[in-house]
């Protein structure tokens, strides 16, 4: 296993656990890929972006369980918004059936007018009326099937834009028309649980240290800075991996599980050219996200997290709140200080975490560093009133050039499947053919998919990939009847 992010872990531990033995390389000094955590130099451990999960996400989930850190997840069933004036709404499910499970809290929701809300409703449910296939879709870019389905200027900019750009890490124009209705169809209308946001409350990197253990236990072998340089093929096989020092590795099979740039350089140049199997991902584009932290000395926001309207910045996450989540469930207080001790002037510490989130940044990369601090600084103000007067202590930007592929129009076509016609050897990753975009779980899902090439290789075939959440309601019978109508 080439790539110690979300595919190529949860791929090694489905294999661990059916019985394979597993080795796991990983060139950082630490798993997790782009979805992980690390140390500044004066201690404080921030997330390279914060991650999120959806009640839809079935095999991130899966995953979870599966390395003991389901309960480092915090799943939330109301979601907040502000706007530009700082008026907050709230979106909730309600007793009614799916997909009409959320249309309460959408009728009181401040921030769209009455005309805005009609013709959002009337996209919705031609969504939910075919199933999540709606036609005159194919092809199109989401901000053009909005355009045909009449949707005004603000409902475009305050609501699906909001939801989407930070679902997609791409803007609506950029955006395959496929993809932004899937997020609807499976987070708000399929299944009332769907859109329940998960975000976990300890550093993303505490989240994998159940990979290590649950491949180690079952006889595997987990080595980080262990850079891969070449990947040898001898005869439509898969060979050896060629170690940055030279050395090699042998094994009955391998998964390639990094990011479509790092393993096209690996693999023979002839299988990206021209005829080649994986010509097609040379044709990938990727997304910029950057975020932006903020450590204050002094309590400035009380809820979990923000979304945003009408701003640069898209999400603001309290992650003092959502880290002491798990710190009290522990017995811990803030920042992990036992509720038993104290600091050193008696007192708990004070303070508070902020961390900005903006998905397909593409005007914040030629930015200097005080720059973004001092536009989300500015934005801060506007929906966090304390933070105009509260004082910062510091403040950090990690920008991820390219932290995603680009779903745009007919990405498909560029994706390559797990299995590229090779007898031993299998790609991994959310840019390869999931039915997914560049998300989490489209990471896990590949992974699993991979896992499931590997063993039917043997001929011994087993099924890792989880079925999405079930189909409830109106929105049920809907797609039955589209299915049975075909």
């Amino acid at each position: 296993m080439i790539g110690g992010g979300l595919a190529g872990m949860s791929c090694a531990v489905a294999l661990a656990e059916a019985g394979c033995r597993v080795r796991l390389l990983e060139k950082r000094p630490h798993l997790g890929g782009r979805a992980t955590s690390y140390t500044l130099p004066d201690g404080s451990e921030v997330d390279n972006c914060q991650h999120v999960t959806l009640g839809c996400c079935t095999n991130l989930s899966d995953f979870y369980r599966r390395v003991g850190a389901a309960d480092k997840i915090r799943f939330y069933d109301r979601l907040y918004f502000v706007d530009a004036v700082g008026r907050r709404s709230t979106m909730q499910s309600s007793g009614l059936p799916a997909p009409l499970h959320m249309a309460w809290s959408f009728l009181s929701f401040g921030a769209l007018k009455p005309a805005d809300k009609f013709c959002i409703a009337k996209a919705l449910l031609a969504i939910a009326r075919a199933g999540g296939n709606p036609q005159r879709a194919a092809g199109l870019s989401m901000l053009d099937w909005l355009h045909a389905m009449k949707q005004t200027a603000a409902s475009i900019e305050r609501f699906w834009r909001v939801i989407l750009v930070s679902a997609l890490d791409e803007e609506l124009s950029r955006t395959d028309a496929k993809y932004g209705i899937e997020v609807f169809w499976k987070a708000f209308l399929a299944n009332h649980q769907g859109y329940h946001l998960g975000i976990p409350c300890v550093p993303l990197a505490e989240l994998y240290e159940g990979c290590r253990e649950a491949v180690v236990r079952r006889g595997g072998d987990v080595r980080l800075r262990c850079g891969v340089r070449q990947i040898r093929l001898e005869e439509q096989r898969f060979a050896a991996a060629i170690l940055d020092d030279g050395s090699e590795i042998t094994a009955d099979a391998c998964v390639v599980a990094s990011p479509h740039e790092a393993a096209l350089n690996l693999l023979p140049k002839e299988m990206s050219e021209r005829g080649g199997c994986l010509e097609g991902a040379r044709q990938l584009k990727t997304s910029p996200i950057t975020s932006v932290h903020f450590w204050f000395e002094e309590e400035v926001m009380s809820e979990p997290f923000l979304t945003l309207m009408d701003h640069t910045s898209q999400w603001i996450f309290n992650k003092t709140v959502l880290n002491n989540v798990f710190n009290k469930a522990n017995g811990t207080g803030k920042r992990g200080v036992r509720l038993s001790e104290k600091s050193s002037n008696g007192d708990v510490p004070e303070g508070q975490y902020l961390q900005v989130v903006i998905s397909a940044s593409y005007d914040l990369v030629p930015l200097s560093r005080q720059e973004i601090i001092d536009l989300c600084r500015r934005e801060l103000a506007e929906v966090v009133p304390a933070t105009r007067d509260a004082k910062l202590r510091k403040a950090a930007v990690i920008k991820e050039v390219h932290a995603t592929f680009s779903p745009e129009p007919n990405v498909d076509r560029w994706r390559p499947s797990q299995k590229i016609g090779l007898r031993n050897l299998f790609l991994a990753g959310d840019w390869t053919l999931t039915g997914w975009p560049a998300t989490m779980e489209g990471a896990v899902r590949s992974g699993y998919l991979a896992g499931e090439c590997v063993l039917a290789s043997v001929g011994r075939p087993q099924k890792f990939l989880q079925p999405d959440l079930p189909l409830e309601g109106l929105s049920r019978m809907w797609a039955n009847q589209r299915e049975s109508s075909k």
